[in-house]
């Protein structure tokens, strides 16, 4: 099944230049978008101390959830879908395996960092940004459909664990929303 949906999400690559596109865009420069995105949200004028905790939250998950991904690639090595001809790659070869997906996992974190947050819009905007940065990674051809969802796992899981850990309106907190 997982052959079979990530072939169907595939089948248009580099047949359709728009969408092609866009994808690959979405790829390149998605994940450094919401990134930065994230860092304007410092300087938000509404519920500034809030928001700010909100960041902090999200840059500790996004990168826990990196670090963990890399954990995870160096025991399973599953071979890319277009190495396994699975899928047309209409981008450059990665280097590393397949399973989780970076890009799904950092935005993902990100996302779902704001989510708990309970900060609605700006967790709107994160959600789509991140929905077309996972489909890209499966439509251009290098990652399966359970490397993103696996991607989204970690980053979700991170998101609620740093939301336990790193509490709002502690005296650390208070010190590191309070810098600029």
């Amino acid at each position: 099944m997982d052959d079979a949906i990530t072939q169907f999400i595939n089948a248009a690559a580099g047949s359709q230049p728009v969408v092609d596109f866009v994808a690959m865009f979405a790829g390149k420069v998605g994940v450094p978008l919401l990134v930065a995105l994230v860092g304007i949200q410092w300087w938000s004028r509404i519920d500034r101390p809030h928001v700010r905790h909100a960041c902090v939250a999200a840059g500790i998950s996004f990168l826990l959830g990196l670090g963990v991904n890399q954990l995870i690639i160096a025991f399973v090595h599953r071979p890319r879908p277009y190495d396994a001809g699975i899928t047309h790659l209409i981008i450059d070869r990665s280097a590393d395996w397949s399973f989780p997906s970076d890009h799904a996992t950092a935005s993902v974190a990100i996302a779902a960092a704001f989510a708990m947050q309970r900060l609605p819009r700006r967790t709107m905007l994160f959600a789509l940004l991140t929905l077309l940065i996972c489909w890209s990674r499966i439509y251009v051809g290098t990652h399966y459909l359970s490397d993103v969802l696996g991607g989204a796992l970690v980053g979700i899981v991170f998101a609620v664990l740093v939301r336990f850990c790193y509490r709002e309106n502690t005296r650390f907190d208070r010190l590191v929303t309070g810098l600029l």
